[in-house]
């Protein structure tokens, strides 16, 4: 084990052996193995936006098994799904690459101000298919966002207890903050000290814009001069809310978009200290030999020292 990866493990001392194998079972895996950084391949799009919106644009990701592939022959850190997704290549791929389930999910049939996540997998249903983690989402901002708290401390409990690492998306969205605080860079960092507050070993977020939504943290903001002018010091400072970097947060790669553009967030992500992305639909919606291509240049992004 590398250096790195054991300074990691040390920052979660509260967890026992078995959660620590699989968070670095994650670290170690793939092509980043080893270099405290991660590139993880999400893919319950298809729950959440919909089959023909997600893999209509590249037809062979309707089936599960593309996706369990592309991960492994990329070098993925991990790959995470919804049940169904991982139930349908758990056995074939067993032992190719380390599974994060995630428990809850949310569909786009309603248009909703304050949505809520459905759960639909359980941590027993991480266990019976081997995987090293479960995954959460919680939506900061919305009315139900309580309930979506006591749910992922419930269900982290469990997983830990059962020696399971705990993956948190947290995504602001809802009434409480409207479409223009779901990017303000006060409320990612708030989002991402919310996930590590709830027991997130990895946090994912969106990366944030330079606009500040709430008037109290604008205050601060000005009068302690944080830097949040370019993209890297937006990421630098998520980082920062985040235990002072001690825990892992990982950015999504969000809507497809050209290369140049997503290419130079990652690079950001890199100079900014942060530990990763989590790339879907930049990856599963272009043809295969494109995503393998456009993951390995992101890898290859990570694993260079940069600015």
């Amino acid at each position: 084990m590398t250096e790195r990866v054991k300074e990691i493990l040390s920052w979660y001392g509260g967890d026992n052996p078995g959660t620590l194998s699989n968070l670095a079972r994650m670290l170690n895996h793939g092509k980043l193995g080893g270099t405290g950084r991660m590139v993880i391949l999400p893919v319950d799009q298809g729950f959440e936006h919909g089959p023909a919106r997600s893999f209509g644009p590249n037809p062979p990701a309707y089936n599960p098994s593309y996706h369990f592939q592309l991960a492994i022959d990329a070098g993925c850190s991990a790959y995470a799904a919804p049940l169904g997704f991982i139930e349908a290549g758990a056995r074939d791929f067993a032992g190719d690459i380390p599974l994060i389930l995630k428990l809850n999910d949310h569909d786009v049939l309603n248009d909703e101000m304050d949505p809520d996540q459905a759960l639909t997998g359980s941590v027993q249903d991480a266990l019976r298919l081997g995987c090293s983690a479960i995954g959460f989402t919680i939506y900061p901002g919305s009315a139900h966002r309580l309930e979506m708290y006591g749910e992922i401390r419930a269900r982290a409990e469990e997983a830990k207890r059962n020696g399971l690492a705990v993956v948190i998306w947290s995504y602001p969205r809802g009434s409480g903050i409207g479409k223009e605080g779901e990017t303000a860079v006060d409320v990612i960092g708030y989002a991402a000290h919310i996930a590590a507050q709830l027991g997130a070993h990895i946090i994912k977020v969106k990366l944030p814009g330079s606009n500040i939504l709430q008037a109290a943290a604008k205050k601060v903001y000005e009068t302690t001069a944080i830097p949040i002018e370019t993209p890297t010091q937006r990421v630098r400072h998520i980082v920062q809310c985040a235990f002072g970097g001690k825990r892992i947060v990982i950015f999504s790669g969000g809507a497809l978009e050209s290369e140049e553009a997503l290419l130079a967030e990652v690079t950001a992500i890199r100079d900014g200290g942060g530990f990763g992305s989590i790339i879907g639909r930049n990856s599963f919606q272009r043809p295969k030999n494109d995503a393998l291509r456009l993951l390995n240049t992101i890898m290859d992004i990570y694993a260079s020292r940069g600015a």
